[in-house]
């Protein structure tokens, strides 16, 4: 039986930590070549769990725990924040005695003699399909690039920036009107077919691991309020899918009769002259509304809005926001320069 420690500080590894530790008492195992629970040969166990210190978090701020130590306290799981890897840190992971440590969106860096601890090694699952988008934000960066299939990679941690061999990884696809959070849902369900099928492989010693192509590799950033900016001379293509990929957060926000209103999902219509528009209208023209969502002109098509958001309010459907928030025809929406979201090195920024 592997001996794991999980290192990581998002809900987004909860399908997978239900899926090793799928009942309270420390004791639990999970299958890892059947999938089901009990079943099986090979099995693992958590041992412990280090996880970010609580943080004040919500509109009130009140410092509370996250999720991943919630769940690790519901299985009486030893949990450890340390706000930074330590001598003491490393200790507590040496008492443990893992076979195996893994990390899925922790927010530390591990130090060399950390990641040597565990007997197996110490592995991650990057949520993107690497080379491509390495670095802080994948998901939302593959969908604002637009992409249409992307995945959750196990490798082995490297101190360069998510540049160490790779075992597996498990493809998802992405629909024209998955959002960040869509997506964030069907890689961390990803996750546990991936794990399924490699950790015997690693238990077993047969696990191969293989370089990356390093010269084909990209790279993402932490995302940032700015990012939301839309510029309407882009094609609606690019406009739809930086919408989508960068919701719920920084979400895209456009200024309109004084307020800052936030789109929250958007698709595409091939050609104006489906509308019934003779002639083009300038890039961030509102060209009027359909049964689904607020139109309007870009450098290359028509942007079809189908989710906004005032400031205090809900994110609406489109068709009821526009029942409380009158959007002229005509009424020309002010565009804003696009920052890049993807490099070819590591953006330090």
């Amino acid at each position: 039986m592997l001996r794991l420690v999980f290192l990581g500080s998002d809900a987004i590894a909860l399908p997978l930590l239900n899926w090793l530790a799928p009942s309270a008492g420390s004791g639990q195992a999970a299958s890892t070549s059947s999938g089901q629970a009990g079943e099986g040969d090979a099995h693992v166990q958590v041992v412990g769990v280090f996880t970010q210190p609580d943080r004040a978090a919500g509109r009130g701020q009140k410092v509370q725990p996250n999720a991943i130590k919630l769940w690790a306290q519901a299985r009486g799981l030893p949990v450890f924040q340390p706000e930074k890897i330590t001598d003491e840190a490393r200790a507590q992971l040496t008492a443990l005695a893992p076979d195996v440590a893994l990390v899925m969106a922790y927010g530390h860096l591990l130090p060399d003699d950390f990641i040597a601890t565990p007997r197996l090694g110490t592995l991650n699952l990057h949520t993107s399909l690497l080379p491509k988008y390495r670095g802080a934000s994948p998901i939302q960066t593959a969908i604002a690039s637009g992409e249409r299939e992307t995945g959750v990679t196990l490798m082995r941690i490297v101190r360069e920036l998510d540049a160490g061999p790779v075992a597996d990884a498990e493809r998802v696809a992405v629909a024209p009107r998955d959002t960040a959070l869509d997506v964030e849902q069907k890689l961390a369900a990803a996750c546990v077919p991936l794990l399924a099928r490699t950790l015997p492989a690693l238990a077993a010693g047969t696990l191969h691991f293989s370089e990356q192509d390093h010269a084909a590799a990209t790279f993402c950033r932490k995302l940032r309020k700015e990012d939301g900016a839309l510029d309407f001379a882009a094609p609606a293509a690019m406009l739809a899918a930086r919408i989508n990929g960068l919701f719920p957060w920084p979400a895209c926000a456009v200024e309109i009769s004084g307020q800052p209103v936030k789109f929250g999902l958007a698709s595409v219509v091939a050609e104006v002259a489906d509308l019934g528009h003779n002639q083009p209208k300038p890039p961030g023209t509102v060209l009027g509304a359909d049964a689904e969502g607020l139109l309007i002109a870009t450098g290359d098509g028509v942007l079809r809005v189908l989710r906004l958001q005032r400031p205090g309010g809900k994110m609406l459907a489109a068709t009821e926001f526009l029942r409380g928030f009158s959007i002229a025809p005509d009424n020309l929406l002010r565009s804003q320069p696009m920052s890049g979201l993807v490099a070819l090195a590591p953006v330090r920024r």
